[in-house]
């Protein structure tokens, strides 16, 4: 019967926003080969129907202005969920170090009490053996 212990990272992950996750889905989703295949897919798409395809009837024809207005709207938006989830990485990362922090004081305490323990076995040893070397010379006769 194994009790399952709640990790740091699982009870931080518990205690997350829902923005907060929506940040971390969505910087994980931007950051990511996929998106980037799915991204320069849509705009060979998009450059293809409206040069080739509607020539005639394009609803954004060459220059693609409308485009270019939704390209900028994108890398505005991305800038600011970046800096919200570079915000939340430098939380997590100052959390994570704090938590680093005491778990170092706790184990320095340990480590002391574990010194002392082991201090007062080597002096029990020295009086033992003190004891041992007193009744093996009475022992002996002279």
């Amino acid at each position: 019967m194994s009790e399952q212990r709640n990790t740091w990272h699982a009870e931080h992950k518990a205690g997350l926003s829902r923005g907060q996750r929506a940040a971390d889905v969505l910087r994980n989703g931007m950051g990511s080969w996929p998106f980037v295949g799915i991204f320069i897919a849509s705009m060979m798409v998009w450059a293809l129907a409206n040069s080739l395809v509607l020539a005639n009837n394009a609803w954004d024809p060459y220059p693609y202005i409308l485009l270019n207005l939704f390209l900028s709207m994108l890398a505005g938006l991305q800038g600011a969920i970046l800096l919200i989830a570079a915000k939340r990485q430098d939380a997590i990362a100052a959390a994570m170090a704090q938590h680093d922090y005491d778990t170092d004081v706790q184990a320095e305490d340990e480590i002391r009490k574990l010194t002392a323990i082991n201090n007062q076995q080597l002096e029990i040893l020295r009086e033992l053996r003190q004891l041992l070397a007193e009744r093996a010379g009475k022992a002996t006769p002279q």
